[in-house]
């Protein structure tokens, strides 16, 4: 836009924070979830690490939900800013696309899990509290849930690094602005 500096075009600071917070968050989950998986179900270990590994992960997603949530709000209600200039139409159209499938992507991914762990049920935190339960307790349907929480979990990894990715390359090779609306102390 004519006129307009680079600074006018960043996210807003609490933006940018909800997006860091999120990303620290979820590349905290998932090896979390791997590895809690990984000892719990392939070598039925379970021991005060195994099960502090799921109330980190239980609680930490329900924690993320919320933020979400909260975050998604924020983003309906402040928008975000103009695209950057240099991008062609179908990068334009990638990276919207991508952005809503992250959001729906991190939304349904904790509500699957907090679903799953109120049908298994395995609510509690610590030894110290439980989650709210979402459902009657029905551990066919959980495990169902729970493949699905975890695949979608996996999904929504794979389409970060995608978006990860695709922000090196705007920055480290096209030298545009894209990086900038997040990281507004890029050059």
């Amino acid at each position: 836009m004519q006129g307009e500096t680079p600074a006018t075009r960043t996210y807003s600071p609490i933006a940018r924070a909800l997006h860091w917070v999120t990303v620290a968050a979820v590349f905290a989950m998932i090896p979390v979830g791997l590895t809690m998986t990984y000892r719990g179900n392939v070598l039925n270990i379970w021991d005060g690490l195994t099960n502090g590994l799921y109330s980190v992960h239980k609680l930490t997603g329900f924690l993320l939900l919320w933020l979400i949530a909260g975050r998604l709000a924020y983003r309906l209600l402040h928008g975000a800013p103009p695209d950057e200039p240099t991008l062609a139409w179908w990068q334009k159209a990638a990276s919207h696309l991508v952005h809503w499938l992250l959001y729906g992507l991190l939304l349904m991914v904790p509500l699957l899990g907090w679903i799953g762990v109120s049908l298994f049920p395995a609510l509690t935190i610590f030894g110290l509290f439980d989650l709210p339960a979402l459902a009657k307790p029905d551990e066919e349907a959980a495990k169902r849930v729970l493949d699905i929480h975890g695949k979608l979990a996996l999904a929504t990894g794979a389409l970060a690094l995608l978006h990860i990715g695709a922000a090196l390359h705007h920055h480290l090779i096209l030298k545009d602005g894209v990086m900038r609306r997040m990281l507004p102390w890029l050059r």
